[in-house]
């Protein structure tokens, strides 16, 4: 099944050749763009054309971090093995099943006319990048093609394709080499709960009666650029770009403003093949449908890699798949085939339309693309209106089969039947709350008593559950009325962890019940802690040290959640009284143990650090780093910040959570404060890698310079591209 030819390195990385027909054209486009520099390094952008500014904001994205510009596309269009070796080939093989670029060459040339020139334009504004700045020396990547944008058309920091277990993977294709085991993954909880908050508030519960929108995506750090794009043809958008998009992923233009997150919508389906076969050739594998066996699709990829010696190297699989799509594992003697989106023309179109509609009414008229499978939207607008979209890609099914399970993939009735209207979404517009909001939890709290209700829809339209951010996030926005861009901005980053409300009084409990030991004497004096804490983080809080770290402990007791399901709140609640105690004393030796004292403050352990613009941060606690109050959204944060101890560390290092955070007002005017993590730069000279760091910690939104009048004064460069 696999093959491995040696190849020279030179082949794959051939230089870099410019024709001066070429660089001419790069020129006069760039003489068609400004880049205004503001005194934060954010880069507003404007064109004479769309074109023009798409040239324009590609061109500043590369500046400021080209590596991961690049990266972005190795790992879209399956060749980080290429850059990274051998440890990425079942990656890249997973991105090869989907993505091929004879196929999306043919679809950038049947795109229309506009989306071909925004597709040119972002390939002429990175190599023109590369043909300025010699010394960058790309890893892979020496020349961009316009199909490429085809590859990488959503800007969710995971998409579709990577639900797919790249574990399962090798050990079905790999068979011919050694398989490592699957890795270990905590049986209880995640490191880091994904996704995102998103909030609208109607004029009706704000004090100068405009809507309001928050932008909080969770990512990982430094994932998105942000910046303004605008053109004389009605472009002005601003916002978070996902390094090498050219559109604005979750920001606002001067009428409308759009928030994304990740979404428990089911858009992807596994079918259960039954496989025989009737010869030799990996060509003679059928699969059963209906009464019939239909020949297996079988394909040979190829996926090259370098080596730890410096050449490149490949490795040649056969790659089988059904018309419900290619064989991803096996399970239980059966081949499993996955079915997902794939249309990547649909998806580019509705990621640049919707940053350029003026209202609800147009902003919906995107949503008719149903190109966004992954994705929940929060809404708001100029006129007032505010609204939320449960998903946008739903599949129509069958309801009598369990669709959170591989389905029998031999029968009909199993097939897709088309998809869900707009209208059949799970959606609010306008609700009689006067808010709305989502933390990737299901959408029947969405609105409080306005929310829509679970019986009205398809069971498939939603996989998740209500979580502790979700229930923080209800207490943060219902019964108020005099909502401000500020006041927003701290519901933002209100402190309350509503996740130990149960935990919490059951220790305590158990505290007071237990009869006297020395286990009692070793905790009391932390339980007297505990027993006056108000259940919010703060960064010279030793309560909170004490809670995340006894928190930690006790769900790894206990179980309960998590990965697992259920509740681990209820489970920790109704735990033997000696097992939490016997956490908490756990938890203190290992403050102690880390940091001298379990009366160590949370400031003191929970740290933001920014030493390089590497892509995997290193960390290192003799070096500079400042400290963050807010905790990870596991406790129901609402700001969030995961960190953990690293190799060599025993102080906690961010590397996700709040990402991006941004409060707009709509009216006459449009008006917006933000945050981005560390700073605009990944260059570790520039002044800007590392501005925003504290602004980011405390929640201190600057303003945005969002039209020419606010850019007065802030100015620090304003060029061309090239110049």
């Amino acid at each position: 099944m696999l093959k491995k030819l040696l190849l020279p390195l030179v082949a794959a990385s051939a230089g870099f050749a410019f024709q001066n027909p070429d660089l001419a054209r790069w020129e006069k486009e760039a003489s068609s763009v400004t880049i205004t520099r503001d005194d934060w390094g954010i880069a507003h952008i404007h064109g004479k054309t769309d074109a023009d500014a798409v040239f324009g904001m590609i061109y500043a994205q590369a500046e400021d971090d080209f590596n991961r510009v690049e990266t972005n596309y190795l790992n879209s269009m399956g060749r980080l093995a290429e850059a990274e070796g051998e440890s990425k080939i079942y990656q890249d093989l997973r991105m090869k099943m989907f993505i091929k670029p004879l196929e999306l060459k043919k679809l950038y040339a049947a795109s229309p006319d506009w989306l071909k020139q925004l597709m040119n334009a972002w390939a002429d504004g990175l190599n023109f990048y590369l043909a300025k700045h010699q010394d960058v020396k790309p890893r892979v990547i020496k020349r961009f093609e316009p199909w490429m944008a085809l590859s990488f058309t959503e800007g969710s920091i995971g998409g579709d394709i990577e639900k797919i277990n790249l574990n399962q993977l090798q050990a079905f294709y790999a068979k011919a080499i050694p398989t490592p085991p699957p890795a270990q993954e905590d049986e209880f909880f995640e490191v880091e709960p994904s996704g995102s908050n998103g909030a609208a508030v109607a004029p009706s519960n704000t004090r100068d009666h405009h809507a309001l929108l928050l932008i909080n995506p969770h990512t990982s750090f430094f994932f998105r650029s942000e910046l303004q794009m605008s053109s004389d043809e009605g472009l002005n958008a601003y916002g978070a770009v996902t390094w090498g998009q050219f559109f604005i992923y979750q920001g606002f233009n001067s009428r409308t403003g759009w928030m994304h997150t990740s979404s428990g919508v089911d858009a992807v389906d596994e079918y259960l093949e039954t496989v025989s076969q009737k010869g030799t050739s990996y060509r003679s594998y059928f699969y059963k449908y209906g009464n019939e066996e239909r020949p297996m699709i079988a394909e040979q990829i190829n996926v090259p890699y370098k080596t730890s010696d410096g050449v490149m190297a490949e490795r040649i699989f056969s790659v089988f798949r059904t018309h419900h799509g290619p064989v991803i594992r096996e399970a239980n003697g059966k081949w499993v085939t996955i079915r997902l989106m794939q249309e990547p023309i649909k998806a580019l179109e509705q990621s640049y339309l919707r940053i350029k509609q003026k209202d609800y009414k147009g902003y919906r008229e995107t949503m008719e693309l149903k190109a966004n499978s992954s994705n929940n939207t929060i809404f708001a607008d100029a006129e007032g209106d505010i609204a939320y979209f449960h998903g946008n890609y739903i599949p129509r099914r069958d309801e009598s089969f369990d669709w959170t399970r591989p389905v029998d993939g031999s029968i009909a009735a199993t097939e897709w039947k088309g998809l869900l209207n707009v209208d059949e979404l799970v959606q609010l517009l306008n609700p009689a709350s006067g808010w709305l909001y989502n933390t990737n939890n299901w959408p029947w709290s969405a609105a409080g008593e306005s929310s829509p209700k679970r019986e009205n829809y398809p069971k498939y339209v939603e996989n998740g559950g209500e979580s502790a951010r979700g229930l923080h996030a209800i207490r943060v926005l219902q019964n108020r009325k005099d909502f401000t861009l500020d006041s927003l901005i701290a519901a933002a980053f209100d402190s309350y962890l509503p996740w130990f409300e149960k935990p919490m009084p059951a220790l305590i409990k158990a505290f007071d019940a237990a009869p006297d030991s020395p286990l009692k004497t070793k905790v009391a004096a932390q339980v007297a802690v505990l027993r006056a804490w108000d259940y919010r983080w703060a960064e010279d809080s030793v309560a909170t040290s004490l809670a995340v770290f006894w928190g930690d402990d006790v769900r790894r007791r206990v179980g309960g959640g998590g990965r697992r399901g259920g509740s681990p709140e209820e489970a920790i609640a109704q735990a033997p009284g000696e097992q939490l105690l016997e956490a908490l004393a756990a938890a203190s030796e290992k403050l102690a143990a880390d940091f001298g004292t379990w009366k160590t403050p949370w400031g003191e352990i929970n740290r933001f650090q920014r030493l390089t613009g590497d892509i995997v941060q290193p960390f290192n606690d003799a070096a500079p780093s400042i400290p963050v109050p807010f905790t990870s959204a596991t406790w129901g944060s609402l700001a969030s910040f995961g960190a953990r101890a690293y190799p060599g560390t025993k102080k906690w290092y961010g590397t996700s959570g709040n990402s991006f955070v941004a409060v707009v007002e709509f009216g006459d005017r449009v008006r917006a404060k933000a945050v981005t993590a560390g700073g605009e730069s990944g260059h570790p000279e520039s002044k800007h890698f590392n501005d925003e760091a504290k602004r980011y910690a405390t929640g201190a939104l600057r303003d945005v310079y969002f039209y020419p009048d606010q850019l007065k004064g802030h100015v620090e460069r304003e060029y061309h591209p090239g110049s």
